[in-house]
């Protein structure tokens, strides 16, 4: 704390004579650094308050807070690259003056930095698809600690590609990183999912999007020219994700596994027990053990889910294009966009110093993420989703109307920085945090891992798509390119709308029983049909009424959608 009240004191005393030392953009990343800081600290004061009042266990704490390392990893490598753009570029081309004897073409190199930054989203592709894979053979604990070997590799790669003067180990090492990174984004929720109570399963998931938005601030911080984002100490940037590896390393194996893990894939009652009472700090977990057990009955009716028997099961088709169709609103929503366009947008506004602007959007972004947090056992997940959606369609209007008469009113800046500041609130609300953790709440223990492999792989090809056709996009487009997005959330609002559940509160056999009666609702009338009346097996009318009443209502103990 002292340390941070220093820094904020001697950023407030050289405020006047920084443009003496640093650029704008300088100014910008330091000031949204130190904004970001503060939101991170004051999230994390009203998780914790909001958590001791829910009665979280310490072993809970634990075991979500190693978890969600994972997430910051992915968040850091996202954005460390940034920074350096320039100093790494000089590096290839010295690299290949070096072999070569001549200064790269301007084309070559461009290719080696797209290569460098894209092919971070093909490792994760691959990683993402790859999930299902580690965590049903390894389990939910291990295969994050088994996945840090693949952090210590790239650290490795890319912190001495200087040293041996080839570009090609860094690229390597985003490309292997880039694969760890995939695989955290199923890892991390699905293992929150399965150790968190129902009651705070929507407050502890929301950790996951905090543990990017953390990464992404480490990776400024430390990007800045007087740390590590110079010549000379660009390679400990790239190979710093080797040190939250080994932290992760040392404090998973006092971690508990997945109890629905334990009983459901392993059948190992004493262990998933002895492992649930850590968790909830009580020794009566009863309640829990019954509805794990109760969920292992109904799997043990079907046999192991894989991907492609995912795709072909009518049981799971539902849940699973909602999976990927949230997943696709979270990259598809236009949020990079925004970002790209906020920095011009705060100067054409006429705001003399754009700290103060960046300062007012991580107020916003600190005020909707708290609110988030609470509200999201509270409202729901689906209504939260609604609002975060048809906020964003709204803004983006209002940003396409105000950056297309930018230079004929000179006052619609203002509403151009309104429009993002409330942008981005609505997307911390619902499509930031949601689509992470609601399919573990879609799917049961046998098909969960499949589904995050489809749900991850969809995220990352989305996040691959956007990174390398926005600019393409935008150039033809200009500021109209918003339209393209404010379709794209009206149509994600209209899909929640009408076929995304409410989960919040649910088990998970009870959601998933939700599913599996829409599909009995859907497919018995017309095999009724289909049969005549001549070939209805001599029923009588009233027999086939109790018949059709019996699929349509179950028990109450079975709630519906």
């Amino acid at each position: 704390m002292h340390f941070c009240c220093c820094c904020c004191c001697c950023c407030f005393y050289n405020l006047s004579n920084i443009n003496c030392i640093f650029n704008v953009n300088s100014i910008l990343k330091i000031s949204f650094s130190i904004v970001k800081l503060l939101n991170a600290f004051s999230f994390f004061f009203f998780f914790f308050f909001y958590c001791s009042l829910q009665k979280l266990t310490f072993q809970l704490m634990l075991a979500v807070g190693t978890a969600v390392i994972g997430s910051l990893q992915f968040g850091y490598n996202t954005g460390v690259i940034n920074a350096p753009q320039k100093i790494i570029e000089s590096f290839y081309n010295e690299t290949w003056f070096d072999r070569n004897g001549e200064p790269i073409p301007p084309s070559s190199l461009t290719s080696l930095w797209s290569i460098s930054v894209a092919i971070f989203s093909v490792g994760g592709i691959f990683g993402s698809f790859s999930v299902g894979l580690f965590v049903n053979r390894f389990g939910r604990r291990n295969s994050m600690l088994f996945a840090n070997v693949l952090a210590f590799i790239s650290a490795a790669l890319m912190g001495f590609s200087k040293a041996a003067a080839s570009w090609e180990m860094l690229i390597m090492g985003r490309l292997v990183v880039g694969l760890y990174s995939g695989l955290s984004t199923g890892f991390v929720p699905l293992y929150v999912g399965e150790v968190a109570p129902t009651a705070l399963r929507g407050a502890l998931g929301t950790l996951h999007q905090l543990g990017i938005v953390i990464g992404i601030l480490v990776a400024q911080v430390f990007g800045l020219d007087v740390i590590m984002g110079n010549a000379s100490a660009w390679p400990w940037l790239l190979s710093f994700t080797f040190f939250p590896a080994l932290i992760q390393c040392i404090l998973l194996p006092f971690c508990p596994k997945s109890p629905r893990y334990l009983l459901i894939n392993c059948n190992e009652e004493d262990k998933a027990k002895a492992a649930l009472k850590k968790l909830r700090g009580t020794s009566d977990v009863s309640a829990d053990m019954q509805e794990m057990k109760e969920e292992s009955r109904q799997m043990m009716k079907e046999k192991k889910v894989t991907i492609v028997e995912l795709f072909r099961s009518p049981l799971y088709r539902q849940p699973l294009i909602i999976a990927v169709i949230l997943q696709l609103s979270q990259q598809l929503s236009g949020i990079n966009a925004v970002f790209y366009y906020s920095t011009s947008i705060f100067e054409k506004a006429g705001v003399e110093q754009p700290v103060y602007a960046t300062i007012g959007a991580g107020v916003i972004n600190t005020a909707f993420t708290v609110v988030s947090l609470f509200l999201v056992e509270r409202a729901g997940r689906r209504s939260l989703h609604l609002v975060g959606l048809l906020g964003m369609a709204v803004s983006a209007i209002l940003m396409t109307i105000a950056l297309a008469l930018l230079n004929q009113l000179l006052w619609m800046s203002y509403v151009s920085i309104i429009a993002i500041f409330a942008f981005v609130a609505f997307f911390e609300i619902g499509p930031g945090p949601i689509p992470w953790f609601i399919v573990a709440e879609l799917f049961g223990q046998g098909p969960r891992p499949s589904a995050f492999a489809v749900a991850g792989f969809s995220n990352w090809t989305a996040n691959f798509i956007v990174g390398m056709c926005f600019q393409y996009v935008e150039a033809v487009c200009g500021p109209y390119v918003f339209i393209i997005f404010t379709v794209l959330l009206v149509g994600f609002f209209i899909f929640t709308y009408f076929k995304v559940p409410e989960t919040k509160g649910r088990t998970f056999d009870e959601i998933s029983a939700g599913f599996a009666q829409r599909n009995v609702e859907k497919s018995l009338p017309e095999e009724l049909n289909a049969l005549g009346a001549d070939s209805q097996m001599g029923m009588s009318r009233p027999e086939l009424q109790h018949c059709r009443q019996s699929s349509f209502h179950p028990s109450a103990s079975s709630k519906t959608f």
